[in-house]
């Protein structure tokens, strides 16, 4: 069994949500949760968390989808997400509890926040990469990945989250390859984050692994 999550584009009209939902149905999938990213112009744009069960063949998903007048699957991602628990919820915690290490449980936690892969910690000053969550590439330094302000962006394959963290002289670094680019509500959940997690921390910033 697998937990997947799919972003979905639809019209935003009565009745649409039910067609996609029934989809899902046919091929055998639970939905897990649906959080609603946008509502404009007439479309909605949904990301589904999908309990799949045996081999996953996107393609079919795609096809069984097609049928639904006006959708478009945006993409289709594996995710460590788990329905119902609250991870941003437990980083806060754990920050709580041992302010010294924020910005390292920051790093660590950050990815399962936004069904992302892996992130980093860049020094703002010298572009060292100074903590990476267990999925990060084994880097010393990244490029150039840092504007001044939250942003989010695409480099070939990559699909990035870069926001400056003041507070400790970071720059946190969020990616993930197998999904769709990030979508500004995903930045903003991110940067809402960081900033309680800065609230929450010391003013001795621990930036190294134990």
């Amino acid at each position: 069994m697998k937990v997947l999550r799919v972003r979905v584009s639809l019209p935003d009209r009565p009745g649409v949500l039910g067609q996609v939902a029934r989809a899902f149905g046919v091929l055998g999938a639970d939905i897990l949760q649906v959080t609603v990213l946008e509502r404009e112009g007439g479309r909605a744009v949904d990301d589904f968390t999908l309990s799949w069960p045996g081999g996953f063949v996107p393609d079919e998903l795609r096809e069984r989808l097609s049928v639904v007048p006006g959708v478009r699957i945006e993409g289709v991602w594996p995710t460590r997400e788990i329905p119902g628990a609250s991870p941003d919820y437990d980083l806060l915690g754990h920050v709580a509890s041992d302010a010294g290490r924020a910005f390292v449980t920051l790093v660590d936690a950050v990815p399962d926040l936004v069904s992302a892969e892996w992130a980093v910690a860049v020094d703002s000053d010298t572009g060292a990469v100074v903590h990476g969550s267990w999925q990060a590439p084994g880097v010393e330094e990244m490029p150039d990945l840092t504007p001044l302000r939250p942003s989010a962006f695409s480099e070939g394959p990559l699909h990035l989250l870069s926001l400056p963290v003041r507070a400790a002289g970071l720059h946190l670094v969020v990616a993930r390859s197998q999904g769709p680019a990030f979508h500004q509500v995903e930045l903003d959940k991110i940067v809402r984050v960081v900033e309680i997690v800065a609230l929450l921390a010391t003013s001795t910033v621990d930036r190294t692994v134990a």
